[in-house]
């Protein structure tokens, strides 16, 4: 038997042969990728890359990952675990941390839709909930709908997409992921039975029921690019599905939904800034679909539809939104009327409609907020929020007539709380709060929010959280997260995980780089396309801020990003490697010039108007600055882990592995590079809750080994 004992620079190996103990000593040395020098010629420029094999990566025969691919990720993630050998009764330790907190046995808050409430409910030990409906609001007569740890016994991965029910109660719609590549197959189920019916439809990423309870609108995407463009009408009677329209624009994807009131469905094109709507009446799903307002270029809008009217949420001479009326059968701007009117200061996010009531998801100065309008008065007030910084948004409220607003509450010390709001007295009822199991006491810890100060003079706003008697002199390690692109605001939420953090004596701080939504529009466009260094820029004069004011220091920062957020890893670590001590690169998109090269990969398309298309000069000039992978050089690097998943359709695992077989390659220094691939996941990680929390656990225990924290 061979058992690793622990990892250095080298490893010890037992080898027992009978009755007698060998022990081994072999050098630790981290898997040296082949080079194979690809050359790509562009714009004058000829890339170099001796790592584009990893690309390669389908066996045309299996339609599985090549075996050569296969075996080097295996050889990754065994260097990893060796290298992580000595943190195991630490990850064990945060893990064991983690699940105490987490109350095993838990039930959602129901949520009314037609004669039913539906729930959801954790039981401990198992990786997934259960779903329920129950005619009565306690649940007395509760119906088992699905278990998905049935759904999801013997596969590495699982996940529900759709889930929607037909407005007679009778049929759900839904669809699920067995691999993470978040290719979806929808099903329909007769509630009445439980039996599951014949339809079976691959592909599908939004849906939405016909009033006639027969009829279901899908949308397709599709087979390479994965770019939404198809909408189909499915009888479900028949089976039958027929081809209702295409969108052929290369920019645009598509989505079905249908208004509250459940008169008008609505399918919508949307491109990064711009966006197209048509509409059709729900009661009749053979009518043809009507344009609302032709796209133009820049122009982003969303319509909904309530008492006989269109509310169109638009930006046309309203950086932040404004919100206006306009008849059916003349929704041009001549004939629109103001609802909510455009404000600098105030991002309008979304609108929802109910009979007597409207609800804007506003955002300002950062912070989220809630604004109730009385649609006869016109008059509205703003639910109160008790904290400086805060996360709220609107929760399940899928019933047209109702009187009150559900929503959801809470921030970095205040665990997620369910609240509903009676509209017409203006208060709030809380009906559920997210328990921290192993006496957790908020009052054990502080929030605050600073603001850098960026290089270009513009103050970029940081969350922070700590323990209470953390000390500002520089001597506190400090996880710093920011993702700052497609306009995304990353709310100050809270984390149990995040705790075993905090009781270690390590700030947690959340950089609201531009790039981002969190102070509008404008702050979304100073870090996209030619302005894109913003965000880099942002994060580095942020990290450098909170070192000078001592709330770190650079040998105890490590920094924490996903995705585009794994770019921004990518980009700083070339741009300013000294200022941290360790890097953990989430899924990260650092391939930028090949990738958006090839058109046939998922997304590419659609993003041209994010990042630029670099099959044009000046777009190329330009993202060949920053895209991390074109920008490795001789150089010191801080320590880096970076981590993929093999079943990613949005980030390629290749484009993490090819990062860190060049950085490895040409570091002038001794930091550690470290590359980890979840075979058996996609995007998000893990998708039962035991599962993505030991990764929480390996990922916290590597960031707290980092700054010497083993324990």
């Amino acid at each position: 038997m061979r058992e690793i004992l622990s990892v250095l620079a080298f490893v010890f190996i037992i080898i027992v042969v009978g009755n007698v103990v060998m022990v081994a000593q072999i050098d630790m040395k981290p898997p040296v990728a082949k080079k194979e020098t690809h050359t790509t010629k562009i714009n004058g420029y000829e890339l170099k890359d001796d790592y584009f094999w990893l690309r390669s990566s389908k066996d045309p025969k299996t339609g599985k990952v090549k075996k050569e691919v296969e075996d080097y990720l295996n050889a990754e993630n065994a260097y990893t675990e060796a290298v992580m050998k000595p943190n195991a009764d630490l990850q064990k330790t945060l893990y064991d941390e983690m699940y105490k907190r987490i109350k095993q046995t838990d039930t959602s808050v129901p949520y009314k839709l037609g004669d039913y409430f539906y729930y959801t409910r954790t039981e401990e030990g198992k990786q997934y909930p259960k779903y329920f409906r129950s005619l009565k609001v306690n649940g007395d007569d509760e119906r088992l709908i699905f278990d998905l740890n049935d759904m999801a016994k013997d596969l590495k991965y699982f996940a529900i997409g759709s889930f929607d029910i037909s407005d007679d109660g009778n049929l759900l719609a839904f669809s699920t992921d067995k691999t993470g590549y978040r290719q979806y197959t929808l099903q329909i189920m007769d509630l009445r039975t439980g039996q599951i019916l014949p339809d079976k439809i691959e592909r599908v990423t939004s849906i939405e029921w016909a009033n006639d309870n027969k009829t279901l609108f899908l949308v397709t995407e599709d087979d390479v690019t994965k770019r939404s463009d198809k909408l189909w009408r499915h009888d479900v009677a028949t089976n039958k599905t027929d081809l209702v329209l295409e969108e052929k624009d290369e920019l645009y994807d598509i989505g079905v939904s249908r208004s509250r009131d459940k008169k008008m469905l609505f399918l919508t094109s949307f491109a990064k800034t711009m966006r197209e709507v048509r509409y059709a009446p729900a009661d009749n799903p053979n009518a043809k679909w009507k344009i609302v307002l032709p796209r133009e270029k820049d122009h982003e809008y969303a319509v909904d539809f309530d008492n006989g009217k269109f509310y169109i949420t638009t930006n046309k001479a309203a950086k932040n939104f404004r919100v206006v009326t306009a008849p059916v059968d003349n929704p041009s701007e001549k004939n629109w009327t103001e609802f909510i009117a455009a404000n600098l200061k105030i991002k309008i996010e979304d609108v929802n409609f109910f009979k007597d009531f409207a609800v804007a998801s506003e955002l300002e100065n950062g912070l989220e907020y809630l604004r109730v309008i009385d649609k006869k008065s016109g008059k509205s007030k703003r639910i109160s929020t008790p904290e400086a910084v805060y996360s709220m948004s609107v929760s399940a409220n899928p019933e047209y007539i109702q009187t009150k607003l559900r929503y959801i509450y809470n921030s970095m010390i205040t665990s997620p709380s369910t609240f509903d709001y009676d509209v017409k007295t203006g208060k709030s009822v809380l009906l559920k709060q997210q328990e921290v199991l192993g006496n957790y006491d908020r009052a054990n810890y502080e929030i605050k929010r600073v603001w850098a100060v960026a290089r270009d003079g513009v103050k970029v706003p940081v969350a922070l959280v700590y323990k209470k008697g953390t000390k500002f002199d520089g001597s506190a390690p400090m996880l710093l997260y920011a993702y700052g692109s497609y306009g995304a605001s990353i709310a100050p939420t809270f984390s149990s995980p995040r705790l075993s953090l905090l009781d270690r004596g390590m700030i947690y701080a959340l950089a609201s780089i531009r790039g981002g939504g969190e102070l509008g529009e404008e702050w979304r466009d100073a870090g996209r396309m030619f302005k894109k260094l913003n965000t880099f820029n942002d994060f580095i004069d942020t990290a450098d801020y909170l070192v000078k004011n001592k709330y770190t220091s650079s040998d105890k920062l490590v920094i924490q990003g996903g995705s585009a957020g794994g770019l921004l890893m990518g980009a700083v670590a070339n741009m300013r490697p000294d200022l941290f001590k360790a890097v953990i690169a989430q899924v990260p998109f650092v391939d930028v010039i090949n990738t958006m090269l090839d058109a046939s990969l998922p997304l590419t398309t659609s993003e041209y108007i994010e990042w630029g298309n670099p099959n044009e000069k000046e777009a190329f000039d330009y993202m060949i600055k920053y895209s991390p992978y074109d920008n490795v050089k001789a150089q010191a690097y801080p320590n880096m882990l970076i981590e993929t998943s093999l079943n990613d359709s949005q980030v390629p695992f290749w484009e993490g592995a090819k990062l860190a077989a060049k950085i490895r390659a040409v570091k002038t220094n001794e930091a550690q590079i470290l590359l980890k691939t979840n075979m058996g996941a996609g995007h998000g990680g893990a998708s039962g809750r035991y599962d993505a929390l030991k990764e929480t656990a390996f990922n916290y225990a590597y960031a707290l080994s980092q700054v010497g924290i083993t324990k």
